[in-house]
């Protein structure tokens, strides 16, 4: 090899050096380190070499007189856009120099007319890093600066530096508002992918046994800040997180069959419990939009998982089958909980809607009066919050009887390890409570947020030396008293006690006799 010394053109990065340096604190990094590292590459740059022996590329629109003299003016430089505006930049490849001047250009390095054009090519850093110009500022419904420029942490030193140093040489300002550098795509053990290796996940198969949404959610579900690893033990964990988000909805879904917008129940009508998930609703979509705004998707990603996990699946829905399988159809109590489900669902297609926008558009399109706001989810809003008079007490309260909850669930399991009973609703729970719980006496339908059959609410002074002692309040597990009502599946005294419906208790043969009145099975 051979090292040789040629005659190169170059820009003047030190000429304008501090300008750039101004510029980069005005933008937003993603990461944050991103002002650092760029500062670093900047503060000691004199000169960028932009010129590259190549056959092709974008041509430096120069000339070389008879005396080997560069031929640089504004009249020639004009003369040659408008050629490669209206026949491409190739022509300076193919014309002749006398075609591509002036007509008429005479210069004193000339005398006698004979011109050379340059050889030699634009940096394509040089290339890239002049887009803004041509798409922000010559295309009509575009503006200066860009939101965002988005691309790999190698780009530092490729289209965010160039993109930079030629902005701020013309405007004085840099061409974006944003940058968002990503790591890269490693395989499952932190190794480059390769074919010679054998470690490549190729996309289409990816897309071929999970879908396309799959791997939007694997996306999500990573920091993209740093390198990223995939594999197909990572791709089947997304795939499980995906499954579960799927059947939060279709239990959403399947519980609005007979429910319209005009069933839609006002907040301060409803029950406590779903004036509570209307608050926990507000917060999930908070989390949501504010992370999506910061480029979180890491966060809105977990945010997901945990309300459909815990807040709905482990949680509410538990409970609301009481509300929704049990009470009268037209109820306040099944209309509220179809009402939290309905604005639920609806808020969560709107979330779920740029991670994985095809099992957005099929839950948009079986949600009950969706098509009526937009015939597409991507064509709506982010969801807002919902005004919730006194939220902060309501949370405050309901934070409280979580806890409790976590305390009875305690007692549940340890009787039902030792064989005093079996699921939940066979047991009658007592609950001895101290000042701090003491509100405990007038929540109503606490059996149905414990899932038991029956509570009584005593004083803790009251607690016998078997109950269960907690912080808050001690907690006595027994049998519940009475038959299992085949409909609640609740064991109380007031089965067998109707003559119609012996099976049942005395709530599920009232909702029988009053929603299936006149009904007869053939």
């Amino acid at each position: 090899m051979i090292w040789r010394a040629t005659e190169q053109w170059f820009a003047s990065i030190k000429a304008f050096r501090d300008d750039i340096l101004s510029a980069i604190h005005e933008v937003h990094w993603i990461p944050s380190w991103g002002d650092v590292r760029m500062t670093n590459m900047i503060k000691d740059r004199e000169d960028w070499c932009i010129s590259r022996q190549r056959a092709w590329g974008v041509p430096i629109p120069v000339f070389y007189g008879e005396d080997g003299e560069a031929i640089i003016t504004d009249q020639t430089i004009q003369h040659v856009a408008e050629l490669f505006r209206e026949h491409g930049s190739n022509v300076w490849f193919k014309w002749d120099v006398k075609d591509l001047l002036p007509e008429g250009f005479t210069s004193e390095h000339s005398p006698n007319g004979t011109f050379k054009k340059e050889t030699d090519i634009m940096d394509v850093w040089f290339d890239s890093g002049s887009s803004h110009q041509g798409v922000l500022t010559t295309r009509e419904g575009l503006r200066r600066p860009a939101d965002l420029y988005l691309e790999g942490s190698d780009q530092y030193r490729g289209w965010f530096n160039s993109s930079l140093a030629t902005s701020v040489a013309v405007t004085g300002h840099a061409p974006y508002k944003q940058i968002l550098s990503h790591g890269f795509t490693l395989d499952g053990k932190g190794l480059k992918m390769s074919k010679s290796v054998g470690n490549v996940i190729d996309p289409m198969k990816v897309m071929q046994q999970y879908g396309a949404d799959i791997i939007r959610l694997w996306v999500a579900s990573v920091d993209y800040q740093a390198d990223a690893r995939v594999s197909n033990e990572i791709l089947g964990q997304v795939a499980e997180v995906y499954r579960k988000i799927r059947n939060t909805v279709r239990f959403m879904l399947g519980n609005l069959n007979d429910f319209t917008v005009d069933k839609i129940v006002p907040t301060q009508d409803m029950p406590e419990l779903e004036q509570y998930m209307l608050v926990k609703l507000n917060h999930f979509i908070d989390t949501c939009l504010n992370n999506y705004s910061a480029y979180q998707f890491l966060n809105v990603y977990k945010a997901l998982q945990n309300y459909c996990s815990l807040d709905l699946s482990a949680f509410y829905m538990d409970i609301a089958k009481d509300a929704l399988y049990v009470q009268p159809k037209n109820s306040l109590v099944r209309r509220s909980a179809q009402t939290v489900l309905y604005k639920t669902v609806v808020a969560m297609t709107k979330i779920l809607s740029p991670i994985i926008p095809h099992t957005a558009e099929e839950i948009w399109q079986n949600i009950p009066g969706a098509l009526a706001i937009s015939k597409y989810v991507q064509l709506t809003d982010m969801p807002e919050n919902e005004p919730i008079a006194d939220a902060e007490a309501l949370e405050k309260k309901w934070t409280a009887l979580l806890a409790v909850r976590d305390d009875v669930f305690k007692s549940l399991e340890k009787a039902r390890d030792a064989k005093q009973i079996g699921k939940s609703l066979e047991a009658s729970v007592t609950l001895y409570v101290k000042p701090e719980t003491a509100f405990l006496k007038n929540v109503e339908n606490l059996d149905k947020l414990l899932i038991v059959s029956q509570v009584l609410v005593k004083d803790c002074e009251d607690a016998p030396e078997s109950a269960d002692r907690y912080d808050r309040l001690s907690v006595l597990v027994s049998v519940a008293e009475g038959q299992k009502c085949e409909r609640c599946w609740a064991v109380l005294p007031s089965v067998g006690e109707d003559p119609e419906h012996p099976t049942l208790c005395a709530q599920c043969a009232e909702t029988v006799r009053h929603d299936y009145a006149g009904v007869t099975l053939d």
